[in-house]
């Protein structure tokens, strides 16, 4: 059986969706399949195969209309994926980062020397901003599937977007924070031993991953329509 109209409408539907890619294909297939199965059916009434897949690809509906619905199911996966992985790594990342303080530098108020109040308090904010995002992103997550029913998923998928770039804009800021107050306290002290560059390096890497990550997620959500 030829499957020309099915072909062009599965490859224009599938260049107008983004998402994870995986997600994607599962859906295409699924879409072929009904597809191919509405076509069997019509050639078993009589139609002819060309006929037989007009007639499906119509009742299937009009690719612009099932692409925004597909695309809403999938900007609300991703955000629901991306808010997951920050519930998930920040505190991880933070845990590491604390080991490493903690065996190479010590305590705040004993990093290179006594340092003022301000300084430590900086740094204790700093501290808590991978728990509140971490925090942030659980409780988005959970409500997401509380309220999945409940909301339109456009709205979904633009509010999981805009809590994973949230939270992850505390986290930079606290880094910021830090390095700033550093460098304004003692820039020598930014010099720190090579286990905890890695770290720090490490850290960073994580920061710009989960960007692009949330990055993504927004366009995925943005571009439903």
């Amino acid at each position: 059986m030829g499957t020309g109209l099915i072909d062009d409408y599965v490859t224009d539907l599938g260049s107008r969706l983004r998402g994870s890619r995986r997600q994607v294909r599962d859906l295409l297939t699924e879409t072929r399949d009904s597809l191919s199965d509405a076509v069997e059916a019509h050639l078993d009434r009589g139609l002819d195969e060309e006929a037989a897949q007009r007639r499906a690809v119509e009742e299937f509906g009009p690719v612009r209309v099932i692409a925004g619905e597909y695309q809403a199911e999938l900007a609300v996966a991703y955000g629901a994926r991306t808010l997951a992985w920050l519930a998930i790594v920040l505190p991880v990342m933070h845990a590491l980062w604390e080991m490493g303080r903690i065996y190479f530098i010590g305590p705040w108020q004993d990093f290179g020397g006594p340092v003022p109040s301000w300084y430590l308090w900086i740094a204790k904010a700093n501290d808590m901003t991978s728990g509140v995002s971490a925090g942030i992103a659980l409780v988005a997550l959970v409500l997401g599937r509380v309220l999945a029913r409940r909301f339109d998923t456009q709205l979904l998928a633009r509010l999981a977007a805009s809590v994973a770039l949230l939270s992850l804009l505390v986290v930079v800021l606290g880094n910021v924070a830090i390095l700033g107050a550093t460098w304004g306290l003692d820039p020598q002290r930014l010099v720190q031993s090579f286990p905890m560059s890695v770290v720090s390096f490490a850290t960073w890497a994580v920061i710009v991953r989960l960007g692009l990550l949330a990055r993504r997620c927004l366009s995925c959500a943005t571009i439903v329509a």
